[in-house]
């Protein structure tokens, strides 16, 4: 099992930045990637950007990137998004997932954390 923690959710102004944070716990060794979504009240969940563990490689979707960064602190089990040029439509509640399987968008991710929620006003 694998825990996840979010924080560092907040308020913004749009055009300013946020960084949220996910904290990691128990087999975190069998995690592949570690993926950010979110989702906005009356949308799907959707997919943000991912991780991959062990080397760092990173994947985003069209609508963050150039602005969002996804990172990583294997020694503190953390991860990390960076969001910047934060426009009103970022509003969501950002989930923190870790999959054993694969890396990317596309794979399942089995274990979610709670959320935190960042809103972005205009």
């Amino acid at each position: 099992q694998v825990q996840l923690v979010e924080s560092g959710g907040g308020l913004v102004q749009a055009g300013g930045s946020l960084r949220v944070s996910c904290a990691a716990s128990g087999r975190t060794l069998s995690s592949i990637s570690m993926g950010w979504f979110r989702q906005a009240p009356g949308k799907e969940r959707e997919f943000v950007a991912a991780i991959r563990w062990s080397a760092g490689s990173t994947y985003y979707a069209d609508s963050v990137k150039g602005r969002f960064t996804v990172a990583r602190d294997i020694a503190k089990n953390m991860v990390y998004l960076q969001m910047n040029s934060l426009q009103p439509e970022d509003t969501a509640l950002y989930y923190c997932a870790a999959s054993p399987y694969g890396f990317g968008p596309s794979i399942p991710y089995k274990y979610w954390g709670q959320g935190t929620q960042v809103t972005v006003s205009s």
